[in-house]
């Protein structure tokens, strides 16, 4: 699920539920960059050709629609689906999200 669909089933669930407890979308990211950009409004030399998808993030984290939480590599599950990853890691991964194991 991209952020923009994030950003949209974060909206459906708002009006289904009222609930202020959903009223921010987390966005965890293990590169610390990434998370610096948006949290700082002055557009920098190097961030000039930077994708719109990502000035978009910026523009949320910017109304409080979406909060970016670093986390370590070792715990960003999202690898699983985005890396070439070897067995150990890939099986690690399938089990912090209590996945099947296909050999089992």
């Amino acid at each position: 699920m991209d952020d923009d669909q994030s950003i949209k089933l974060q909206d459906h669930i708002m009006n289904l539920y009222d609930d202020e407890m959903l009223s921010k979308i987390p966005i965890y990211c293990d590169n610390t960059s990434v998370i610096a950009i948006p949290n700082n409004p002055v557009l920098h030399s190097k961030t000039k050709h930077i994708e719109i998808r990502y000035h978009f993030i910026r523009d949320h984290v910017m109304n409080g629609d979406v909060e970016l939480h670093f986390i370590p590599t070792e715990y960003q599950l999202a690898d699983l689906f985005t890396k070439l990853l070897d067995e150990k890691r890939f099986n690690q991964l399938i089990s912090e999200l209590g996945m099947l194991n296909p050999d089992a």
